[in-house]
């Protein structure tokens, strides 16, 4: 039975995919639940919602504590974990499509500083 991530269907079939595509399955990784610690309060420092993923074949080590929630960094682990594999596997063409993301993510971050200029400039009624 497929692993299940608090995330959408979308997102789950997209990562067992490309799960698949590089070859690794589940019982390729070792997993561990640590503490994160930092942002969040007292509960990341009483939950070990932290994830610790090794891919055995490859020796590759993942820590993920980028969300307040263990799932969530679980799914976010694999995810990592691909990309790493995929990287390896296509230096050119993960670089590409990381650099489409980060012009997307610029031009979006421009648009909506405009909107916010455009916003609080004032109207000038001027009489003349």
């Amino acid at each position: 039975m497929p692993l299940s991530f608090p995330v959408s269907v979308e997102k789950n079939h997209s990562l067992q995919r490309r799960m698949e595509v590089l070859g690794i399955s589940e019982k390729d990784l070792s997993e561990r639940f640590i503490q994160s610690g930092g942002k969040g309060g007292q509960n990341v420092n009483k939950v070990s919602t932290a994830v610790h993923l090794v891919h055995k074949p490859s020796g590759k080590q993942i820590k993920c504590s980028v969300y307040r929630t263990q799932g969530l960094n679980r799914y976010k682990a694999r995810d990592l974990l691909c990309l790493e594999m995929e990287r390896e596997s296509n230096p050119k063409k993960t670089d590409a499509t990381l650099q489409k993301l980060r012009k997307k993510k610029q031009d979006k971050h421009r648009k909506s500083l405009k909107k916010k200029l455009e916003k609080e400039k004032p109207e000038w009624n001027d009489p003349m």
